[in-house]
């Protein structure tokens, strides 16, 4: 590896991709570093069999009508499945008889349109002083605010919620939304195993210390998870108290997940889902046989996932099995196999799933992703105003990074 760039990138998530790809198309000399010997960050797809992809990370398309990456898929002829989840249709929802599907789907509606309300009105705080404490949903909506922010509803700011912009249209890759946004990446500019320790950003070129040593740079872009910012894990010189407690203020929440193998997945039904309890937020989303794959995923957010991961390896299949006992009977006990289970709170490389912002710090992630002195600039999902916490967002503020920086170097890509 040559040790003299025009830019750098660190991180080869979403964001690191991205960028680099909208750099490739300039004059300048682009590398991207990367800690893991793997691409892709939080998008992860893990190939179980040849045949059966598992998607550790993020698995689902979210706004897939104008989503940007659903076209750049579509080019490169990867496989997109457009049928409705099973989670939204009311007929596939093992938990809940369809009158009940009815009343807490109206109760999230009715309380989403609250927070938009005072969002809109310009109120902050809390989102959970919206909900309704003695409700009968009352422990779903917190159970689905596991799933959607990584954190409960105390945790999260009125303001952010109501700046997210959801379509409610979702699709899926089949051979795995992470193998997807991979298959986007020019690995001949990724260098991996390349861990960056330290940007000295008062020098000119900038340096950056390495785990194969020292490279110099004209601009730099950060992609690394705002819990990683947070913890100061690259030491940035002069430091940039500013971005710590930006990171701070939109930290990852946590979302992991359980896969299962049933020896008899015929037993289950194709494209259906449960909650294993509906009184409760220490619950899990399962989802049965995904695309008709013999296979259970299970889901768990917020504190009942963190409490999960901190128990250690396969507390939390431990209790999805218990769950699934509960709807379906003992004997699918001993039909059950783990497959894979994820820790992402403990990923040394993430540190978390996705970010949401605590209350009063919704503004944080316009600091977080402003650039410094036009040579240090910041991307990943934590930065986007309205589609954070997903994988499009990630690539959106890639892009929006590599056109700031050549802005900054006057050069125009391709």
């Amino acid at each position: 590896m040559q040790d003299q760039f025009d830019v750098v990138v660190v991180g080869a998530g979403a964001a690191g991709i991205a960028a680099a790809a909208r750099l490739s198309r300039s004059p300048l000399s682009v590398v991207v570093l990367e800690g893991q010997g793997r691409i892709g960050g939080r998008a992860h797809t893990l190939l179980a069999r040849t045949d059966l992809p598992l998607d550790l990370g993020c698995g689902w398309l979210h706004s897939a009508d104008r989503n940007p990456l659903v076209p750049l898929f579509e080019r490169r002829d990867i496989p997109i499945d457009r049928s409705e989840p099973a989670w939204a249709r009311p007929e596939a929802n093992l938990s809940l008889t369809p009158e009940e599907g009815e009343s807490f789907g109206a109760a999230l509606a009715a309380f989403e349109a609250r927070l938009e309300a005072a969002a809109a009105e310009g109120g902050e705080g809390r989102a959970s002083a919206h909900l309704p404490g003695a409700g009968r949903w009352a422990p779903m909506i917190e159970a689905f605010s596991g799933y959607y922010n990584g954190a409960g509803l105390s945790q999260v700011s009125v303001q952010d919620y109501g700046a997210y912009e959801d379509t409610g249209v979702n699709w899926r890759a089949p051979e795995g939304y992470g193998a997807a946004i991979c298959a986007l990446a020019d690995r001949s500019l990724i260098v991996p195993h390349c861990a960056v320790l330290s940007i000295d950003h008062s020098r000119t070129p900038l340096v950056l210390e390495t785990a194969r040593g020292p490279v110099s740079a004209r601009a730099v872009v950060v992609t690394v998870s705002s819990d990683l910012i947070a913890r100061e894990s690259i030491r940035l010189t002069p430091g940039l108290p500013e971005k710590v407690d930006a990171a701070t203020g939109v930290p990852l929440g946590l979302a992991n997940k359980v896969f299962l193998s049933p020896t008899a997945p015929e037993a289950f039904g194709r494209e259906q889902h449960l909650w294993g309890r509906t009184d409760t937020p220490e619950t899990g989303s399962y989802y049965l046989r995904p695309l008709g794959r013999p296979i259970i995923e299970a889901f768990f957010g917020g504190a009942h996932a963190r409490a999960l991961e901190a128990e250690g390896p396969r507390a939390a299949a431990a209790f999805a099995i218990e769950e699934l006992v509960g709807h379906f009977g003992a004997g699918v006990r001993r039909q059950l196999k783990v497959m894979a289970e994820t820790g992402w709170a403990s990923d040394p490389w993430a540190l978390g799933a996705y970010s949401h912002a605590l209350p009063g710090c919704a503004p944080a992630r316009q600091v977080l992703a402003a650039p410094v002195e036009d040579r240090l600039f910041f991307a990943g999902e934590a930065t986007s105003k309205t589609a954070f916490s997903t994988a499009h967002g990630a690539w959106e503020s890639g892009l929006r990074a590599a056109d700031e920086v050549l802005l900054a170097l006057r050069v125009t890509a391709a």
